[in-house]
């Protein structure tokens, strides 16, 4: 029986940042240097086949550091931590690598200058996110106000005395983001922010990419994890982008088939944490199905590297 054709647009770039790749080469260089087992202070990514390799390589992963035993090494996750976390690790002495993307590390260090100015910070961001919490435990509690949306903004009531900065998770939708930056410019005239904003720009990047393609498919799947920010805003600009069945999957075995009935041209991205081989895996799967053409849409290339960290490249 003839397979019914169906063209796959390959976002472009899509699937592994560079924030994500070295966070994940930390915790493969540390196995080697320390050997197993080297313990995780959370996802290091968000992706649970990232995980589980790495759990496979001998990385435990935990949730706090009092579940690390003495003089074992320990990794943070990507998505950066709050002061107290390296504090506690000092205090004890214990052995650690801080994995923080230094886009993260960069909002970090941003809120606290204007701490050290006397502004108070209002963080763009999902309440309960680890990338959030770590960037709110850079500061005193009273120093930084979490807002998630433009109503959230609309709400806010803040004396004319208090000088106030903006900063945004890095991970957001960037027209979202832009409403919200917006509402509070509107607010208050006098807040300051970042000149190039906070959103990195491999989150950008992505979402560029998908924008194009959207218009171009009849189906959007984005590859990657229901807790990953930057995938599930992948999936929102699709559907802003009038591709109303734009889904997120973590693995082709996640496909629903009837989904892609009536679909001619299929749109394939995948978030910063996710692998290329998960989305091989997918391409792969719908040639089981289909007769497939494939095409890859680039929007622009990416070829930044991060250093490791010090301690762990020097003998």
């Amino acid at each position: 029986m003839n397979k019914r054709k169906l063209k796959i647009l390959l976002a472009g770039p899509r699937g592994f940042c560079a924030g994500v790749d070295r966070a994940i080469t930390i915790v493969e260089k540390a196995l080697e240097k320390y050997g197993a087992p080297v313990f995780v202070r959370h996802e290091i990514v968000h992706n649970k086949f990232v995980v589980q390799t790495l759990e496979k390589k001998g990385a435990i992963f935990v949730k706090e550091l009092d579940e690390v035993p003495p003089n074992a090494p320990v990794v943070f996750s990507a998505h950066g931590v709050p002061k107290s976390v390296p504090s506690y690790a000092k205090a004890y002495n214990m052995t650690f690598l801080d994995a923080t993307c230094p886009l993260v590390s960069r909002v970090h260090r941003s809120v606290e200058r204007n701490f050290k100015k006397g502004l108070v910070t209002i963080l763009i961001g999902h309440q309960g996110h680890p990338e959030v919490i770590g960037t709110m435990g850079q500061l005193p509690e009273e120093a930084m106000i979490l807002v998630e949306t433009v109503d959230d903004v609309n709400k806010l009531q803040i004396p004319d005395t208090v000088k106030l900065s903006w900063s945004t998770q890095t991970t957001l939708s960037v027209q979202e983001t832009s409403e919200i930056i917006t509402a509070l410019k509107e607010k208050f005239p006098n807040i300051i922010g970042p000149s190039d904003g906070d959103i990195c720009f491999a989150t950008t990047n992505r979402q560029a990419s998908v924008k194009k393609i959207a218009k171009m498919s009849d189906a959007l799947l984005v590859i990657g994890a229901p807790n990953s920010s930057n995938s599930r805003r992948l999936v929102d600009v699709g559907k802003i982008e009038g591709c109303d069945k734009s889904l997120l999957i973590q693995r082709a075995s996640e496909i629903d088939w009837e989904f892609l009935n009536g679909v001619s041209t299929l749109g394939i991205s995948a978030g910063a944490s996710a692998p290329e081989i998960l989305i091989d895996e997918v391409v792969d799967a719908c040639k089981e199905h289909f007769d497939v053409e494939t095409e890859e849409i680039i929007t622009t290339k990416e070829n930044v590297e991060f250093p490791l960290p010090r301690n762990l490249t020097r003998d």
